[in-house]
């Protein structure tokens, strides 16, 4: 809580701790370990938990429903609960129910922060939605928005609780059917950066999610969508699209790492693969579900060792060693692979990555690199698509 306080926080997203200071120096942000203190006097209460992905692939509500309990007693009559997490369908009601009281409104206010611009995303998002039975607090909560201009949804918890789901079903869905057009492209000898521009000027379509890469991943797309076809099966509903979404990344990935093995010559057994890249994206640390950390294991798997650089995240893996820049991991590598998109990787010398790189192909799964600029130096780049 002093950590807190002094405005450290214990991961990486820009701009947090800067706005978490400012905010403790006004005296409108403090910290307690004490949840029946923290709601004491509160108008509105956001439940923020994790709501990790359980081994039948639902949501488990423990810290959700443990919150609830703790709080109900101390809670003034007529305060608002929003469930700010991620919840399934029905999860308005469970809290309800086990606050268990009559004067206490529970409505769903389903989070749409992305990792790396989530302050931004938080002061000014792009749509605001809620869910209750009552529309005297979901107007309340509405109020707390109005300043930022967003449009607000008001709408039962149901709906509201699907909405986050759905939409993050979408964009995997636009990241699975941009990968598989890019192992088209490479099969039809197209080029996917002109077949991807060509469809997003399509207004229909747009820009967003189409960047081929390695694979979706992170700490919302996989368990949600996995939730999602978990609750489409406990409703009776076979979700065979998003089934095949989820099973198209994954082979997309193997596909990724069977194109590296070629890269290094047939065999990754005492290869030595060089890794830029760990988090699942640019600006987080978080490396939950990473497509990168996928493809090293895969890497490790198959008889490599791993050289890794990562402006920020840390893995711990047998096998894999993390060094302290871009270069010291392509010194003596047989192969380079580019996992995740950071900017800096774009303006790494290419030329004193071929001088340290044993090896001269570099697979580039964010088609980030400048392949003219890397071909005159020697090296040749594989992408994504092309």
């Amino acid at each position: 809580m002093a950590s807190l306080t002094a405005g450290q926080i214990p991961f990486y997203e820009p701009g947090l701790a800067e706005l978490v200071q400012e905010c403790v120096q006004s005296g409108r942000l403090s910290f307690t370990t004490s949840n029946a203190d923290a709601v004491a006097h509160a108008e509105f209460v956001f439940l923020c938990l994790p709501t990790p992905q359980g081994a039948d692939g639902a949501a488990d509500l423990s810290y959700v429903q443990a919150a609830a309990a703790s709080i109900g007693p101390s809670l003034q009559p007529d305060t608002v609960v929003v469930n700010k997490s991620t919840v399934p369908v029905g999860a308005a009601l469970l809290v309800s129910s086990i606050i268990d009281r009559p004067d206490i409104h529970v409505v769903s206010n389903p989070e749409f922060l992305r990792e790396g611009t989530a302050v931004g995303d938080c002061l000014r998002p792009d749509r605001v939605v809620i869910g209750a039975t009552d529309l005297p607090a979901a107007h309340r909560l509405a109020a707390l928005y109005q300043t930022n201009g967003a449009p607000v949804l008001i709408t039962d918890p149901a709906s509201a609780e699907t909405v986050k789901y759905a939409a993050n079903a979408f964009l995997a869905a636009k990241l699975s059917f941009v990968n598989s057009v890019a192992t088209l492209c490479e099969a039809f000898g197209a080029n996917v950066t002109d077949v991807v521009r060509g469809m997003s000027l399509d207004h229909r379509i747009g820009t967003h999610f189409m960047s081929p890469g390695p694979g979706w991943g992170g700490s919302c797309l996989p368990k949600d969508t996995a939730a999602l076809v978990h609750m489409a099966e406990e409703a009776g509903y076979d979700f065979e699209l998003l089934r095949s979404v989820i099973d198209a990344n994954d082979s997309h990935r193997e596909r990724l790492v069977d194109k590296i093995e070629l890269a290094a010559g047939g065999s990754l057994s005492g290869r030595m693969v060089a890794v830029w890249g760990l988090a699942f994206k640019a600006g987080t640390d978080d490396v939950r579900e990473s497509p990168a950390v996928a493809v090293v294991r895969s890497l490790l798997a198959r008889g490599a060792t791993v050289q890794a650089f990562d402006p920020q995240a840390t893995v711990v893996l047998d096998g894999l060693v993390q060094v302290p820049s871009a270069l010291d991991a392509v010194h003596d590598a047989d192969v380079l692979v580019l996992l995740t998109e950071w900017p800096e990787f774009a303006h790494v010398p290419l030329e004193h990555v071929g001088h340290e790189l044993r090896g001269a192909t570099v697979v580039d799964a964010r088609n980030l690199l400048d392949r003219k600029a890397a071909a005159a130096v020697g090296l040749h780049v594989v992408g994504i698509g092309s």
